[in-house]
Order: structure tokens, then sequence, then C-alpha cells
């Protein structure tokens, strides 16, 4: 036994010892052939979308002999790799924020103000990418419009109209249930993933506590006095969803690559978020149209809105040794030719305003081009860290081991703890 442990633990010296070496190697700003290394991190998972960076990066390398951008699509693994090179103050030479430029990476961005494409910034981005000093703290490859997607076919074969209220949403969902006579789910949730909980709490927040004069709750949110009462109405609802048949059976295990095909086959009405499905359903079935619309407004007189900000971002390391070399790649992405090819690629708005891009949501976005896009709700009026409770809660409430009242208990609960420790 004692023998099989030494073995044990040489093994795994030698590979902490071989890790340490792959790691100064990959931090390194020379590369093979005297090129000059520049890492990249994105949060990119969609496959499409990899093709589409990975077009880019090759195109800038081709054009740029002398430096090698090193591309790492991590994942999952994304925010937990990005936190443990935080805490070692060794961050990649450009990294994606992710929605949390200011908020999480600001301390560790370069101020990118400076920079030509600064003035065609999407001014629907300023709260979210600049700050009151004008600091500039990522480029923005495209821009999330988040709602809710649906099977355009199908509201138009069972005679719904997108609903443009809670109220009709629900509806919508009872005529999907009736008409649908069991085949097709009229919300579906891959609830094996919390974040798809997260998902519906995140965007469904901000129409009830945000948008409304009489029930925006700001103040009370960002000074840590809120009444988290008024939040139970988003588990109510969703257990009703339940209780009803709105949602799938399978709820709480089915997964997020079901997802595409599912919708392909007639068999979903309504997904939160989903914006990037068209494409990928239109492949399988080109006969299955989907849309967007902004999220239903819950108050009487309020007004639909869409859900977004950032959605990929390249920053830059503020202690980058390839800091010009970095920011020579974002001047390449923010050439018009370049920021057309990655809104496109990814079905997504440009990021910035020099060019004209059509995806497969245009005709959407172009409806609902006056409604006012609203940041998402945990990045600005939570703190770090209530993501994973926020989804997780939406499991136990669909479980059964947590009751609506029991769910704004628990964010709560997460959210004095999460403040107490920023203080």
């Amino acid at each position: 036994m004692k023998k099989m442990l030494k073995t044990v633990m040489l093994a795994a010296a030698i590979t902490t010892v071989a890790t340490g070496c792959n790691n100064k190697e990959a931090s390194s700003s020379e590369g093979e052939g005297g090129k000059t290394v520049v890492t990249m991190y994105s949060t990119v998972t969609n496959e499409t979308d990899q093709i589409t960076m990975k077009n880019a990066v090759k195109k800038f390398e081709q054009e740029n002999p002398d430096i090698d951008i090193k591309d790492n699509y991590p994942g999952n693994e994304y925010e937990g790799m990005l936190r443990v090179k935080m805490a070692a103050n060794d961050m990649p030479d450009l990294f994606d924020t992710h929605g949390w430029a200011i908020n999480r990476y600001g301390e560790y961005t370069e101020d990118l103000s400076d920079m030509s494409w600064a003035k065609d910034l999407d001014p629907a981005l300023d709260q979210i990418l600049k700050d009151e000093s004008g600091k500039l703290y990522a480029y923005p490859l495209n821009q999330a419009k988040d709602g809710l997607t649906y099977n355009a076919s199908l509201l138009e074969e069972y005679g719904i109209e997108p609903p443009a209220t809670f109220d009709e949403f629900m509806a919508a969902l009872e005529t999907i249930k009736k008409k649908g006579k069991g085949e097709v789910t009229p919300l579906w949730f891959a609830g094996a993933d919390k974040g798809a909980f997260g998902q519906y709490f995140d965007q469904f927040a901000t129409p009830l506590l945000v948008t409304d004069e009489k029930h925006n709750f700001q103040k009370e949110l960002l000074d840590g006095t809120f009444d988290w009462s008024n939040y139970t109405f988003l588990p109510e609802k969703l257990k009703e969803m339940q209780e009803k048949g709105y949602l799938n059976e399978d709820v709480l295990t089915a997964q997020n690559h079901q997802m595409t095909e599912l919708m392909a086959q007639n068999k979903i009405g309504f997904i939160v978020g989903g914006g990037m499905l068209g494409p990928s359903v239109e492949e399988l079935n080109p006969e299955v149209k989907l849309g967007v619309i902004p999220m239903p407004a819950i108050h009487e007189g309020d007004e639909p809105s869409w859900i977004g900000g950032e959605r990929h971002t390249f920053a830059v390391w503020k202690d980058s040794k390839v800091k010009e070399e970095a920011k020579k790649f974002i001047e390449f992405l923010s050439q018009p030719e370049m920021v057309k090819e990655i809104a496109e690629g990814t079905s997504l708005p440009a990021g910035l305003t020099n060019t004209e891009s059509t995806n497969y949501y245009s005709d959407y976005y172009k409806k609902y081009k006056d409604i006012v896009v609203e940041p998402y709700f945990d990045r600005v009026y939570l703190p770090s860290g209530m993501w994973d409770p926020m989804g997780a809660s939406g499991q136990e409430l669909l479980s059964g081991t947590a009751s609506p009242k029991d769910v704004s208990k628990r964010m709560e609960e997460e959210y004095k703890r999460l403040l107490d420790q920023k203080k």
C-alpha cells in the first residue's frame, strides 16, 4: 500500500510540474518562430459561434503573421478558471467579461476609450461598458436582446398573437396546452441546468421590480433594504405553470442539447431566452420558424422590455505584456466588415453602429427597435454570487422541496449574506 501511495504521489508531483511548465509556456509572450503570443479566453460555447470566432482569429493571423492568438473556449469552466486567474493576478491578455465588465472584472481591465472604434459604440451599451469617468472596459463583439423565443409557425397555426403582457403569456400557454393535446410543451426548460431557472427569474424580475413606476424597487435593491416578499410572484407563477401542465414533465432532468431537436419537431411553444436557437432549428427543419419578443409587461400600464447588454466581449488585461498586440486584434475586429461578419455569424445584433448586419431575428429586432433594453437584473441589482442560488431555488421549487415563500426567503438570505461579505 505504501509503495502504491508513493507511486501516486510521484505521479501527482510530475503532473504538477508538467502543468506548471505548460502554464508558464502558455503565459509567455513569445511563441514558436519568435511570434508574439496573445492568450484569449471566450465564453462562446455554441459550435457555430466558435467557428465564427476561429475564422476571425485566422484572418487576423494571416494579416499579422508575427502574432499568434491562442484562443480558448472553456465552456462551463470559464468562470471558475477566471476567478482563479483573478486571485493570482494572472489574467489572459484578452478575456470575455460576459456581462460583468465593470462589477467583476473592472480592476483588471485596460481603458479602451481612446481606441478608434469607441465613437461607434452602440449607446445601448454605454451603461454596461462605460463608467461615469468615461472608462471603456471592453469591446463588444455583439450584444444581447433577450426576451422569449417562440415557435412562430406553431403560434400562427394555433391563432395565438405573441404576448405583450404576462396575462397574455399565461393565456398563450393554456391555448398551446389545449391545442397541442399533450404533444407540445407550452414552456420548455432544460432544468437539469439550474441556470435555466436563473434565466426565468432574472428576465422576469426586471418587469416585476424595475420598469413599472409604481413597482420600482431600484433604490431598495441597491441599498440593501428590499423586501423580498415582492419577489414571490415569480416563484408562485412558475409553480402554477407546473401545476397547470405548462412545463415539460422532465423539467428537472431535461438538458440543453434536447432543445434544438424538440423545437425542430414542433414540440415546444416558448423558451425563456434562447435567442441563438433559430439557425440551428432551421438547419434541422426549415419549415419551423422561430420568433423572439421582448419580455412581457407584468404590471398594468407598463411596456415590454428587452433584457440585455453585452453578450460576448473582449477586455484587455491591464497588466498584459502584449497590450498593443491585443489592442491590434480588437482594432481588426472593429472594422465594419468584421463587425458584420461576427454579428451575422453569431445571430446577434452588433455592438458597434458602423455597419448594417442581418441575422435570423433581424425582422423581429427591427419590429421592436423602439423597445427599451434593460440590463440583466442580477448584474445591476444583485451581489456577485446570487446566480447559483437563484437558479437552484427554481429546482427546489419544482421538486417540491421549497414553497414560493421559501424561494423568496432563500433569496433574501443569500442577498444579505453576500452584501455583508462586500462590506
